[in-house]
């Protein structure tokens, strides 16, 4: 999920499987996490992959951190956790999906 079409210009590295940066799969296609942001490829060119708005994952008892046994992705200025095709971050005492 974006907010809008929010093209990385300038990016010159192709991500994929080689890369060295950690892939996600959201969705129906994979991020990649690089410097604290996620890419996806989009039409020839990369996107910045960010969530619209705040969307809670209701029901969700699982506390994330190191020994969770989930990937953590750095994004921006907080970690998400791979949890079941999708990112969770920590927000206000629950976790939001990204």
């Amino acid at each position: 999920m974006t907010t809008g079409h929010m093209e990385h210009t300038a990016h010159e590295h192709p991500h994929g499987p080689s890369c060295g940066h950690t892939a996600v799969q959201h969705g129906d296609h994979t991020d990649y996490a690089h410097d604290g942001h996620l890419h996806r490829e989009h039409s020839g060119h990369w996107d910045e992959c960010e969530p619209a708005g705040h969307t809670a994952h209701e029901g969700h008892d699982h506390r994330h951190g190191a020994t969770c046994g989930h990937r953590a992705v750095e994004h921006g200025d907080h970690l998400d956790y791979v949890h079941d095709g999708h990112r969770h971050a920590a927000h206000q005492g629950h976790w939001d999906c990204h």
